[in-house]
């Protein structure tokens, strides 16, 4: 039967407000009763389910009686529940269809030879079957019952038709296409079909919607009304229309939380904000919240995203890591999460500082030590460790888990985590994946995997915010809803874009000669909710110029607008820049900040030295009072540890060198860089044992060289040498650990090692009076004036270098009494000015704390 067409005009004829349903209500009252209808019996199919309140106030203004409103969906639901996916069926959750298709594709000999090739490119095919299989049931049931077989005959035709390349893809879409055949369950909208309303009624506003377009075409009366309009010249907006054209990023968000502002100050409330760009609009709503703006995001986020998701997944992966690779960043993660609220924060903290100051990365480091919470945490997570097993157990354990542990259902995203995982006393029993869950067998990498995709598919909104001002929604959803504004940000050709349809392995022209989603389609539709976008009392859009530094045109329907209207769009104005500006007031200027702390640490080293001559501030805040950035724990090793590493090798090597003279000394030398790897992670040292086996030559012949001078080792890493202050500063010592001691015919020789470069260690000895390192180092150095004190430069390219700092004795005691008279002036409560310049600034820990940035 031939559906009868109702115009309800363009955008001139009346907003989205009640005058546009009121006009709505009376044309269906009209057309029914010409036709002999019952209102009673028809049903009117609406766009979104947002659309049924209005229409209902609508139709209950007018006499008789109304006709059912609701949506397809929406509709096909209150018929009753749809049959459970059995095993082997398509289901349309993601991450069970996964291990479903790969059932499938074990029976596929192309696909087994692929996974044997390439893991990676299997699951990438893996998920382009699951995209295509998902697309094809849900085309197929937008079809009626009757018409499926022909059009999986039609897509089973254009699979088998492409020749050449694609032979991959062909496979994935015809066993795909099996799969969605396979049983007899019947779709969700089938009920839809059965039904004899006396008249199908469609409100099309936004492109058609193939499910109520199949439903109009049978032998029930039906009617079209058909709100979408095209932007085509003579256009005539309903209200108010403006563009802003902004510069960058931030200053597009200031414009769009000013322009909702604007609106909500001149009394168009609700104002509708498009999620277009949702970056931009996640910025937008932190500024309106600065404001006390109330909210409603209807778009909603991954429920990966919410803390609930994070708190689980850093247990998870602590939990499920191979051995020796649970990183103890995913464990302080998880212990520092709602997971352990109601734990004595105290021992917490104490574990972690106890992490980072000894740079453990590996957790089973704290097995061996007597940390009670420690040993409780590792006790209730221990069902998490272990092997391979059965989705199901894998459910089970992590749910007795979670009850050990505090409750994830308060914390925010925690009931959906919960529901979307199946994690409760019988987390699977009845649901639709229960022979699948109990079939599944998964390694903890599987599991992880598994979790991880099941809270990336699934989808989390907030608690609505009461009477919220503003609704953040996609641009589809906002049309023929009551707003009193709407705000575009994202008008440009880069963001305001139809996106893509998910084709899976199908071409869009497969796509477009089977009735599916297409790229023409998704701009056609795209085009049509913009346009509805004018029956807004006020529309303010808004677009950057600029992708960085390059130019950003603006979107091709934003033209298309400007076209239609025949004029330029006229330019939105911030009402923030028609303020009075105020005269200027002469601000006092700020001087440099400076602390009298009148004490001074306990012990000083060269560290410290170098921090109160590089700025007294930094010495201040750091060797004062102890404030130190806390270490990362899981990096990788850089040249510090390499250096750190290095020094010990060459201790152990002499050490032995010395105790069993006689043995080859390169064997020796590489024995020692072994043993002291042993408590390292030789993946991360790597490139660092390729350069030590580059240096074990070169340090060799410097060695054979200074001997045969008669230069012998002494003694290393001498780690507790300490030097007494005199007078009011008793009490103070200076504190350090020399690298190396040798003898030589002229007295002792201090030598510190160093990796960095010799021209480096050059040009800092050349002011022998601004090392202090070597300096106090003779300081703390058992001999007197007779003692020298040189670099030994390691990452020579050809040769190590030793640099000499000259008459290191008499630096050492000009630094004393210096270091005398400026920490006696330090005790008596003189000022500490943030000093520093250049680069000590900018890589200084303690910048935030002098503010040198705010100061004249």
């Amino acid at each position: 039967m031939q559906a009868s067409v109702i115009e309800l005009g363009g955008s001139e004829a009346g907003a989205a407000g009640a005058d546009f349903w009121q006009r709505l209500a009376a044309a269906v009252g009209e057309w029914l009763q010409r036709q002999g209808l019952a209102a009673r019996d028809a049903i009117v199919l609406l766009p979104f389910a947002q659309h049924i309140g209005p229409a209902r106030r609508a139709f209950a203004a007018r006499p008789g009686w109304a006709p059912q409103l609701t949506t397809s969906r929406s509709l096909a639901s209150s018929l009753g529940p749809s049959l459970l996916a059995a095993p082997g069926q398509i289901s349309l959750d993601a991450a069970m269809d996964a291990f479903t298709a790969d059932t499938l594709l074990a029976g596929q000999s192309w696909a087994q030879q692929l996974r044997q090739h390439s893991d990676a490119a299997y699951l990438a095919a893996r998920t382009q079957m699951v995209e295509t299989a998902h697309l094809l049931a849900r085309g197929a049931a937008q079809r009626p019952p009757v018409q499926r077989a022909a059009w999986f005959e039609q897509v089973r035709q254009r699979l088998q038709a492409v020749s050449g390349p694609g032979e991959l893809e062909r496979a994935l879409g015809l066993v795909a296409l099996a799969w969605v055949m396979a049983g007899d369950r019947p779709a969700p909208t089938d009920t839809l079909f059965t039904l004899r309303p006396s008249a199908w009624i469609v409100l099309e506003a936004g492109g058609p919607d193939p499910l109520a377009e199949a439903l109009m075409t049978g032998d029930v009366p039906a009617l079209r009304l058909v709100a979408d309009f095209e932007l085509a010249p003579g256009l005539a907006p309903t209200g108010s229309l403006d563009l802003a054209l902004c510069d960058d990023f931030e200053a597009l968000a200031e414009a769009t939380a000013t322009a909702v502002l604007q609106h909500l100050n001149a009394g168009r409330a609700p104002v509708a904000l498009l999620a277009q760009d949702r970056v931009v609009v996640r910025r937008v709503r932190a500024l309106l919240g600065r404001q006390g703006v109330p909210v409603l995001d209807e778009t909603g986020w991954t429920l990966a995203t919410t803390p609930a998701a994070a708190a689980l997944m850093a247990l998870l992966r602590a939990n499920l890591a191979n051995l020796g690779q649970a990183a103890m960043d995913d464990w302080l993660a998880w212990l520092k999460s709602p997971l352990t609220v109601g734990w004595e924060p105290e021992p917490l903290a104490s574990l972690e500082a106890l992490c980072r100051r000894k740079g453990w990365r590996q957790p089973e480091r704290l097995d061996l030590l007597d940390l009670p919470v420690w040993h409780r945490a590792r006790d209730l997570t221990a069902p998490l460790r272990g092997g391979p097993r059965k989705l199901g157990a894998w459910l089970a354990d992590l749910g007795r888990v979670l009850r050990a542990l505090a409750p994830l259902s308060v914390v925010e995203g925690g009931v959906p985590l919960l529901e979307a995982l199946w994690v409760s006393r019988n987390p699977w029993e009845g649901s639709a994946h229960e022979a699948l869950i109990g079939a599944t067998r998964l390694s903890p990498a599987e599991f992880l995997a598994w979790v991880d995709a099941t809270l990336e598919a699934a989808q989390f909104s907030a608690e609505p915010e009461h009477q919220a001002a503003v609704v953040i929604t996609p641009m589809a959803r906002a049309l023929l809803r009551p707003f009193g504004a709407v705000v575009l940000p994202g008008a440009d050709a880069a963001t305001l874009a139809a996106p893509a349809p998910r084709l899976g392995v199908l071409s869009d022209a497969d796509a477009q000669q089977l009735g599916l989603p297409h790229a023409a389609a998704e701009r056609a539709a795209q085009a049509k909710a913009f346009a509805q976008l004018l029956r807004s009392p006020a529309l303010t859009l808004l677009r950057c110029r600029f992708a960085g530094a390059e130019p950003l045109p603006a979107s091709p329907l934003l033209d298309q607008l400007q076209a239609a209207l025949g004029h330029p769009l006229p330019a939105w104005q911030d009402e923030r820049a028609l303020q009075p500006i105020q005269p200027l007031q002469r601000a006092a200027p700020t001087t440099r900040r400076a602390a009298a702390p009148a004490r001074l640490p306990a012990a000083l080293s060269a560290t410290g030295i170098d921090a109160l001559r590089n700025c007294p501030y930094q010495f201040f805040a750091g060797q004062v009072l102890g404030l130190r950035p806390a270490d990362e724990i899981d990096t990788e090793a850089d040249k510090r540890d390499y250096g750190t590493w290095l020094h010990a090798v060459l201790h152990r090597f002499h050490e032995q060198r010395r105790d069993t003279p006689g043995q080859d000394d390169a064997a020796l030398l590489r024995a020692a860089a072994d043993a002291e790897l042993q408590s390292l992670d030789e993946a991360d040292f790597l490139p660092y044992r390729a350069s030590f086996e580059r240096l074990v030559p070169r340090y060799l012949a410097w060695l054979a060289q200074a001997e045969s001078a008669g230069q012998h080792y002494e003694a290393g890493e001498l780690t507790q040498r300490q030097q007494p202050f005199d007078g009011q500063l008793a009490g103070l010592v200076l504190q350090g650990r020399i690298d190396r001691l040798d003898t030589t015919p002229q007295g002792r020789l201090l030598l510190d090692y160093k990796t960095g470069r010799a021209s480096d260690l050059s040009a800092k000895v050349k002011a022998p009076l601004e090392d202090t390192q070597l300096a106090v180092y003779a300081l703390l150095a058992p001999d007197g004036p007779s003692l020298q004190a040189a670099y030994l430069a390691l990452d020579e390219p050809e040769a190590l270098k030793l640099v000499t700092h000259p008459d290191v004795a008499q630096s050492a005691a000009q630094l004393r009494d210096a270091l005398q008279q400026e920490l006696s002036d330090i005790l008596a409560g003189a000022a500490l000015p943030a000093l520093g310049e250049g680069r000590l600034c900018e890589h200084c820990d303690m910048r935030g704390l002098c503010r040198k940035d705010d100061q004249a």
